[in-house]
């Protein structure tokens, strides 16, 4: 049973995607699959907290919901919005950034949250697991190319064709510009995959290291490694909980307002 298990488990495949209701339009691949239902559950849900926390009546003497609404819209407008958005741009971008932020860190908080979404069944009853729809870099790549284009658009918004001559540092010699024009449009480009894979690589490596320690008591076939390997498992998902899923919905809105900052105002 133990040698059965062990050439069967592999927590890899946990990330697999397979298609539960198959929609495909010419080249393009419609089909929901289990991070779909987990990002439309993400937006359901970050829809839900939003207008909950901030549609509260306000009062001199504010409610928990009205304490939490405010502390949350504080974070993102001081902490997020008004480090990398200059003021004139603040009433456009901060819903934008703040929106990130909530969706980031409610589809992370999700993929801690036992669902039986897992698309397995034990008995005619789904299963239930964990997973986190931003560790497939797919989604992240998304929210990443949406930032980057945003970024740009501003840019050429607010000043027009100057908006290039930021891609060539003042004072470089005329023979070195195409050089340094085509040396920062990778830069540009590396923040779409930094941005990404930052996020996805910290979201997969958590669930990995949580299902890999509890799938070595099956793989051993060994009940006693469970004294070790369920508490490293939990310590591994209250750090992911704590402080993970909040760092990295934090920094993704947190650069996004940096980059488009900094195209409103290159010379800031």
């Amino acid at each position: 049973m133990s040698f059965l298990l062990a050439e069967t488990f592999n927590p890899e495949d946990e990330f697999r995607l397979h298609e539960w209701i198959p929609i495909h339009i010419g080249p393009l691949d419609l089909s929901i699959n289990k991070a779909v239902v987990y990002l439309a559950l993400g937006a359901l849900v970050t829809i839900l907290l939003g207008l909950f926390l901030m549609r509260a009546r306000l009062a001199l003497l504010p409610d928990k919901r009205q304490t939490i609404g405010e502390a949350v819209s504080d974070i993102t407008e001081t902490q997020i919005a008004e480090q990398g958005l200059p003021s004139k741009a603040i009433n456009r971008w901060f819903p934008y950034v703040a929106t990130l932020f909530l969706f980031i860190w409610v589809v992370n908080l999700l993929g801690f949250i036992p669902l039986p979404f897992t698309g397995e069944k034990w008995h005619g009853i789904p299963t239930w697991g964990i997973y986190a729809a931003t560790s497939q870099l797919s989604v992240t790549l998304v929210l990443a190319i949406f930032t980057v284009f945003f970024t740009h658009w501003e840019g050429f918004r607010w000043n027009g064709g100057k908006y290039i001559k930021t891609f060539v540092p003042a004072g470089v010699p005329r023979a070195m510009v195409p050089f340094m024009a085509v040396l920062e449009g990778i830069s540009h480009f590396f923040r779409i995959v930094s941005l990404s894979v930052r996020l996805y690589a910290n979201m997969l490596a958590g669930h990995m290291l949580i299902l890999t320690f509890l799938g070595l008591i099956f793989i051993i076939g060994n009940l006693a490694l469970a004294i070790i390997a369920v508490p490293a498992a939990a310590i591994f998902y209250l750090f992911e909980v704590v402080i993970v899923v909040s760092i990295q919905a934090y920094i993704f809105a947190a650069l996004s307002a940096i980059y488009i900052g900094s195209a409103i105002e290159p010379d800031h």
